[in-house]
């Protein structure tokens, strides 16, 4: 039963090893990639470009 423990704990070991691994790659294959955020105008924050302040219009789906 021992012997049985130690491969168990081998293999759990080997997965989290190869699981490293791959998170490496592809974080050295993000960091190879041009960025790929699509850049705005200076000084404009992207999360609220194009929201209109005050009361919004009725969406059709709802007339």
């Amino acid at each position: 039963m021992a012997s049985n423990t130690t491969f168990q704990k081998r293999q759990k070991e080997r997965a989290r090893l190869d699981k490293q691994r791959d998170k490496s790659e592809e974080k050295k294959l993000r960091r190879e990639q041009p960025n790929a955020r699509v850049t705005g105008e200076p000084g404009v924050d992207p999360d609220i470009a194009g929201i209109i302040p005050g009361p919004q219009p009725v969406p059709d789906e709802f007339l």
